[in-house]
């Protein structure tokens, strides 16, 4: 076992110097990566910061006119609202005087239509009757000197019997 010992303790130191070189090549390597990182940095912090002092500029000039805009649009929307509040008042009443006339105009004609059905039955009542019963009267008295005529050209045939009785079925 002795003579491996030696061999072992070269080994591992091999493995230490190596180890060490590694980390000396990776401790130069995120050095150099590093100092570019900081170069792009400030690259980009000196070519950000005109754009960054511009739109600052930018926003601190519009921002009165934004506010103004904001309240501008508050105000009109108020107005539409109140505006909008009137119309719908002013529209209801509307319908609802619009109702009322209409119940108004369906009781007018209820009425007038139950006044001309009253004056046309009236008018059956007091007109056409007489007028029916004189109709029926003139009927019978026509019928009667219609048979009296037909009693005295056929002075007792069978045939004009016949034909009278069937003239009062």
């Amino acid at each position: 076992m002795e003579s491996w010992m030696p061999a072992f303790v070269i080994v591992v130191a091999i493995a230490v110097v190596l180890q060490a070189i590694i980390l000396i090549a990776l401790f130069l390597q995120l050095r150099r990566t590093a100092a570019r990182m900081e170069q792009v940095v400030s690259d980009l912090n000196t070519r950000i910061t005109p754009v960054l002092a511009r739109l600052q500029t930018l926003v601190e000039d519009v921002s009165p006119q934004i506010s103004g805009i904001v309240a501008n649009a508050a105000e009109v929307t108020r107005l539409v609202r109140s505006q909008t509040l009137k119309i719908d008042r002013l529209v209801t009443e509307t319908m609802e005087r619009l109702r009322l006339q209409l119940m108004h105009v369906d009781q007018i004609l209820t009425g007038a239509m139950e006044a001309v059905e009253e004056a046309g039955s009236h008018l059956r009542q007091t007109v056409w009757r007489p007028v029916i019963k004189a109709t029926a009267l003139v009927r019978g008295v026509q019928a009667g000197l219609d048979y009296l005529r037909s009693a005295r050209r056929s002075s007792g045939s069978p045939e004009n019997e016949n034909q009278d009785e069937g003239m009062f079925i």
